[in-house]
């Protein structure tokens, strides 16, 4: 029986992550319990098990009387001499307690004792397994759709993807593996409760920390991530060493390490800045692609001014407002977006004395980006200059003549007249037409 037991035990142990100390004590609970159930009481009854051999003895400790008042408790000392004669009154003696006679009741609620004790060591183990996995990513296999919400099996055991904390737009095929954010693991009588997020910011943070080396390491850090889930992530990173391009980390040869992370996130698109501890160049680099001409930032009032190009205005903004709203949530400023015309309008330009676009504002030293009179020029053209006209598309290159007014007369070009149209034998009637192309 007790080779039995301790295999029975080992096995136990692993695969249910249960240690055989624990196991034990519940087995000695159980026979206490079965004393309990058929005497009555078990006030005396001790259980000894060997931890090597599983090898067990329930016996009860009862005192030496001449007369016995409580046969639970008590032994005769007749009784007690045939054990031993050296035994005198008010000794106690250990009776040897036989398991095997139990009754059907007892061992059945010993046996009950047993398992309620291994269930409650199984969800124990299960907790404190996943609760190391708490704000972490893991990969799960979609199980089956619970009304709106996804069952995805994490192992040993189940998440439960919300609703809410699904990307609008993605659908789940029973079997395929998805990579998931565990917002929180919770205790309960059923075992471990496991939510889990594919929204969460954190879960591109997640994924950047195991595809790129240099963020594991903390050669790079990811310093802030404003996300709207299933179409556009802004991420700002910081470079620990100077040598290392902290947004080139991130990207990877040929993007190959941000495309890993697109891919994974179903076409997320991921804009990666530079983080920088001036205010105002946060902001500036938060706001591309979109091209910036200065920018006022108030550290205390978390406000900021943003004057960019007239044509730039829509890219800064962007679709319905994405752009800036992310802008927005990563610096934690609330950005006010005017372009150069509305700016001049409303007198801000000469308000914060840039109504000729050149020199810094001293109010706001600290914080201002005024690009010079170059960039400027370099961007938007010389005001008092005429460009010549140029065509991305190729229709006119400048190797590819333009015929103007002087070309289309010049001296041996042959110029049409309406004889010439119609023929020398052709009169200024008009000619009926024939059916056929001219």
């Amino acid at each position: 029986m007790s080779k039995e037991l301790l295999d029975a035990l080992n096995l136990l142990e692993q695969e249910k992550d249960i240690s055989k100390d624990t196991l034990l004590e519940a087995i000695e609970n159980s026979l206490i319990k079965a004393c309990e159930n058929h005497f009555g009481k078990a006030d005396n009854v001790k259980v000894t098990i060997d931890p090597v051999t599983c090898d067990f003895e329930v016996y009860a400790e009862k005192e030496v009387a001449e007369e016995v008042e409580d046969d639970l408790l008590q032994i005769s000392l007749e009784e007690a001499h045939r054990k031993d004669k050296h035994y005198v009154p008010g000794d106690i003696v250990r009776v040897e307690i036989k398991s095997k006679e139990f009754g059907r009741i007892a061992t059945q609620n010993a046996k009950n004792v047993i398992l309620q004790k291994i269930r409650e060591e199984e969800r124990k183990s299960l907790f404190n397994q996943y609760i190391t996995k708490e704000r972490e990513i893991m990969t799960g296999i979609v199980q089956r759709y619970l009304g709106r919400n996804v069952s995805v099996n994490l192992g040993k055991c189940d998440g439960m993807l919300n609703e809410n904390e699904q990307v609008k737009g993605e659908i789940f095929q029973p079997t395929e593996r998805i990579k998931v954010y565990v917002l929180e693991v919770k205790n309960t009588t059923k075992g471990p409760r496991i939510l889990v997020s594919r929204t969460h910011p954190e879960l591109v943070k997640r994924l950047f920390e195991a595809e790129v080396t240099e963020v594991k390491d903390g050669t790079v850090e990811i310093r802030g991530i404003a996300r709207e889930a299933g179409s556009r992530t802004k991420m700002a990173v910081w470079s620990n060493d100077p040598n290392v391009d902290p947004v080139g980390a991130c990207v990877g040869l040929n993007g190959a390490r941000v495309n890993s992370i697109v891919e994974e996130l179903r076409g997320e698109k991921i804009d990666i800045i530079c983080w920088d501890e001036n205010p105002a160049v946060l902001i500036e680099n938060a706001l591309s692609p979109a091209k910036v001409i200065c920018v006022v930032a108030d550290e205390d009032e978390k406000t900021a001014q943003v004057i960019v190009p007239d044509y730039q205005l829509s890219l800064a903004i962007g679709k319905v407002g994405q752009n800036a709203r992310l802008a927005a949530r990563l610096t934690g400023f609330k950005i006010d977006i005017k372009s150069e015309t509305q700016a001049r309008e409303s007198g801000l330009l000469e308000e914060l004395g840039l109504d000729d676009m050149t020199g810094e504002y001293e109010g706001y030293e600290e914080y201002e980006i005024f690009e010079d009179e170059s960039y400027y020029e370099d961007e938007f053209g010389d005001p008092g200059e005429e460009e010549d006209l140029t065509f991305e598309d190729g229709g006119y290159e400048e190797d590819m003549g333009v015929l103007t007014d002087s070309d289309a007369y010049e001296e041996d070009a042959e110029v049409l007249t309406d004889d010439d149209a119609y023929g020398e034998d052709e009169t200024d009637e008009e000619t009926p037409y024939d059916g056929e192309d001219l």
